[in-house]
C-alpha cells in the first residue's frame, strides 16, 4: 500500500515537472519575442528580417542552455508551494546566467540585437519563470485559507508586536494548521487600524469582549511573552469571559532564538490567572553554598524532591544521594538526570526513613554534608484514616534522620514543613508540627553541648543502630532547620490536576466547601527558596515563606472551567461535597505565639521558636512511637494532642481521643 503510494507520488512529481520544463522553453521564446516585437513598436511587419533570423536560429539552442541551467540551480527540485527567499535567489541566479548565456551567444555566433531586445527579453523571462511558480503557491494559499474559513477556528491574535508577528506568519505557513487569525489586539493606540499579514488591529484589552462576538472567535492566543504577570492576568481575566479556548506562549525567553511560533503556544496555566510575578532567588548565593557538596534528598521521587534534585543537579554538587521508598519515582528521577547531567555524580538509593538500620547505613557510607529531608506522608484524608502512619514516616521518620545527621557530622539538615503544622486540625498537620518541634529539639541540645542525651529511638522491630554512638560532642555541630509554606501547583494530589481530570470527563467538578482557600505557590518557585533557606540557615529557625495573596478553591475550579472553553454551572457543574476529614477552611503561617524576622530575601521570613521542654518532649517521643508502632490509635492520639498543645482536631473520632487527655 505504501509502496504503490509512494510510486503514484514520484510520477505525479515527474509529471510535474516535465510539464514545468515544457512550460519554461515556451516561457523563454517567448519572452525574447516579445522583446523583440515591442522594441518596434509592437508591429511585426517592422521588425528587420535579420533580427527574425537571428532569433530563429539561435532560440532552440538558448531553450536548451535554460532547461540545464534551471536543473542545475534546482529550479526543478523545488516544493513550490512552500517556495521562500531561497527559491527566489535561485531563480534570480538561474535567470543571470542565461542572460550572459543569451547575450553572449547570440552576439558572437549569430547577430547582434538591439539593446532593449537584451534587458527587456530577460525581465520578460524572469517574471514568466517565476510568476508560474508562486502563483502555485498564491492558489494553494487561497485553497487553504477558503477550507480553514469553512473548517478550521476563528482566533484572535493579543499582542501585535515582534512574537505576535512571528505567531501570525508561523500559523499562515503551516499547511497542518486550519486555524485562521481574523483580527489581533494590542493595547496601543498607534497600531489601531492597521494591518499586519493583512489581518486588522482591531483595538485594546477593552474590545476583546466585542470583538470576540463580531468575529465570532472560537479560540484566542495571547502572544506578549514580554507582559508582567499582573498584565497577564488581567487580560486573561477579560478573555476567560468570552469561552473561547485560551492559549498563550510561555515565556520571553523564545524571542531570544526568534525561534517563537504556533508550536509553542500552550494552554493558560493557572499560574497565569494568579497574577504574581515569578519569586526571584539569589542564585549565586544557592550555587556558591552546594557547589563541591555532597547533597542527599530524602522523599527525591515526590513532587518537592524531584524538584529539589534537579535545581540541586544543576548546581554542580560533588555528588546527589536520592533516597526514596517508591521505586518507580526514583527511577524517573534518576533517568532524567542523567539523561540532563551525563557528568553529575548520581546516586539512586531504595529505603525508608523509618528504617533505622537503612538510613545510618546511607549516611555512614556516603556521609552526607547536606540534608534536604522531603520524605514524608501528606494527604490529609489518608493520614486521618491512617494516622499511626503519618507518626511513623513523619515525625519518627524525620527524627532518625536527624539523628543519622549529628551520628555521621552532616552540616546542614533542612526540613521541608507545611502550613498546616500552624495550628493544626488534622494528624497530618500535627505530625508535620512534630518535626519542626523535633528539629528544634536536636539544634537546642547540640548549641547546649548536649548532644549525647538524644537517645536513638528504635522499635523492637530490629531497626536499632548497630554501631552506638560513634561521634564526640565537639564534633556535632550540624545545623537545623525548617521551611514551611502551603499548597504547590502540579504537585501530586494537588486541585489543580484533580480538577482539570474532572474537566476532561464532562464534570462534575467537586470543590470541598464554596469558601475554602489556599495559599499556593509553583513547584519550582517553592524548591528555589527553599535552598536559598538552607544558605541562611543557622540552626533552630523555621522559616517562612510568603505565598502572596491566598486564592478561593471555588473561583479556581470555575477559572479552568473557563480556561477549558466551558461555562461553569451550565456545561460543567460544580458540587460542593463538604470538608474532608481533618481539612480546615483557611490555612495559617503562623501560630500566635511566633512573630517574623526578615531575611535578605523579602519572601522569606523567619518564625520565632516556640519554647517547650526538651526532656519531656523525649519522653513523649518514646511513648507516641511505642503506640503508633502499636497501631494503637486510641492511645496515640492524646499522646499526640498533649505533645501538639496547638492540635485541634476537626475529625470526631479524633476529638474523642483528644478529651481523653
Amino acid at each position: 500500500m505504501n509502496k504503490d503510494r509512494e510510486k503514484r507520488g514520484i510520477e505525479h512529481w515527474q509529471l510535474v515537472n516535465v510539464g514545468l520544463a515544457v512550460y519554461d522553453a515556451f516561457a523563454v521564446s517567448l519572452s525574447f519575442f516579445l522583446a523583440l516585437w515591442l522594441r518596434f513598436d509592437c508591429r511585426y511587419s517592422e521588425i528587420p528580417g535579420v533580427y527574425i533570423s537571428a532569433y530563429l536560429h539561435f532560440i532552440p539552442f538558448y531553450i536548451v542552455a535554460c532547461l540545464i541551467v534551471f536543473w542545475c540551480c534546482k529550479l526543478y527540485q523545488s516544493l513550490w508551494r512552500f517556495a521562500s527567499m531561497n527559491e527566489m535567489l535561485r531563480t534570480i541566479v538561474a535567470t543571470a546566467i542565461t542572460f550572459v548565456i543569451h547575450t553572449g551567444g547570440i552576439i558572437l555566433f549569430v547577430h547582434r540585437m538591439p539593446v532593449t531586445y537584451y534587458f527587456v527579453g530577460i525581465i520578460l523571462q524572469f517574471a514568466a519563470t517565476i510568476g508560474i511558480r508562486y502563483s502555485y503557491r498564491l492558489i494553494l494559499l487561497l485553497h487553504e485559507n477558503l477550507s480553514r474559513k469553512q473548517d478550521g477556528h476563528r482566533v484572535m491574535l493579543i499582542g501585535a508586536g515582534a512574537a505576535g508577528h512571528m505567531v501570525l506568519r508561523d500559523l499562515t505557513a503551516a499547511e497542518e494548521n486550519t486555524d485562521q487569525i481574523c483580527c489581533i489586539i494590542d493595547d496601543n493606540p498607534n497600531k489601531w487600524g492597521r494591518y499586519i499579514e493583512g489581518v486588522k488591529i482591531v483595538g485594546g484589552r477593552e474590545d476583546i469582549l466585542a470583538q470576540a462576538e463580531k468575529y465570532h472567535v472560537d479560540k484566542i492566543y495571547l502572544a506578549i511573552p514580554s507582559a508582567s504577570a499582573e498584565t497577564k492576568r488581567d487580560i486573561l481575566n477579560i478573555c476567560k469571559e468570552t469561552g473561547c479556548e485560551l492559549k498563550t506562549l510561555p515565556g520571553i525567553y523564545q524571542l531570544v532564538n526568534e525561534d517563537v511560533g504556533v508550536r509553542d503556544m500552550q494552554a493558560v496555566s493557572m499560574e497565569d490567572l494568579l497574577g504574581r510575578e515569578p519569586v526571584k532567588v539569589n542564585m549565586k548565593e544557592v550555587f556558591d553554598y552546594l557547589t563541591g557538596k555532597v547533597i542527599l534528598v530524602t522523599g527525591g521521587g515526590g513532587s518537592i524532591g524531584s524538584e529539589l534534585c534537579r535545581q540541586i543537579a544543576a548546581h554542580k554538587p560533588k555528588r546527589l544521594i536520592i533516597f526514596d521508598v517508591y521505586e518507580n519515582n526514583a527511577y524517573n528521577i534518576q533517568l532524567e538526570l542523567q539523561e540532563r547531567y551525563p557528568k553529575l555524580d548520581l546516586v539512586t538509593l531504595i529505603g525508608s526513613v523509618r528504617d533505622s538500620r537503612r538510613i545510618d547505613q546511607v549516611f555512614a557510607e556516603y556521609e552526607p554534608e547536606v540534608v534536604f529531608h522531603a520524605a514524608a506522608h501528606k494527604h490529609v484524608p489518608l493520614m486521618e484514616t491512617s494516622p499511626c502512619e503519618a507518626i511513623k514516616n513523619n515525625a519518627i521518620g524525620t527524627y532518625k534522620t536527624a539523628y543519622a545527621a549529628i551520628h555521621h557530622g552532616c552540616r546542614r539538615f533542612v526540613l521541608i514543613s507545611t502550613d498546616k503544622a500552624v495550628n493544626p486540625t488534622n494528624v497530618m498537620g500535627a505530625s508535620k508540627r512534630l518535626c519542626e518541634m523535633v528539629i528544634q529539639m536536636f539544634d537546642r541540645k547540640i548549641k547546649a553541648g548536649k548532644a549525647d542525651e538524644i537517645p536513638a529511638l528504635y522499635t523492637h522491630t530490629g531497626d536499632e543502630y548497630g554501631g552506638g554512638h560513634i561521634y564526640t560532642q565537639e564534633a556535632v555541630n550540624t545545623e537545623f532547620a525548617a521551611v514551611r509554606f502551603g499548597n504547590v501547583l502540579g504537585s501530586n494530589g494537588s486541585v489543580v490536576p484533580i480538577f482539570q481530570r474532572q474537566i476532561a470527563k464532562g464534570g462534575p467538578v467537586t470543590v470541598t466547601h464554596p469558601d475554602i482557600i489556599r495559599y499556593f505557590m509553583t513547584i519550582p518557585e517553592a524548591v528555589s527558596l527553599v535552598l536559598q533557606t538552607s544558605v541562611y540557615a543557622r540552626g533552630g529557625e523555621i522559616f517562612v515563606l510568603d505565598m502572596g495573596n491566598p486564592v478561593k478553591i471555588d473561583t479556581l475550579a470555575r477559572n479552568l472551567i473557563k480556561l477549558s472553553g466551558y461555562k461553569p454551572d451550565v456545561d460543567i457543574k460544580i458540587e460542593y461535597t463538604g470538608l474532608r476529614p481533618g481539612e480546615k477552611l483557611y490555612e495559617e503561617r503562623l501560630m500566635a505565639e511566633e512573630g517574623l524576622r526578615k531575611t535578605a530575601n523579602d519572601l522569606i521570613n523567619i518564625g520565632s521558636p516556640l519554647e517547650f521542654d526538651d526532656n519531656e518532649f523525649l519522653r513523649q517521643m518514646d511513648r507516641l512511637m511505642d503506640a503508633a508502632y502499636a497501631n494503637d490509635t486510641a492511645e496515640m492520639l492524646p499522646i499526640l494532642s498533649e505533645m501538639v498543645t496547638t492540635y485541634k482536631p476537626a475529625n470526631k473520632a479524633a476529638q474523642s481521643y483528644a478529651k481523653a487527655v
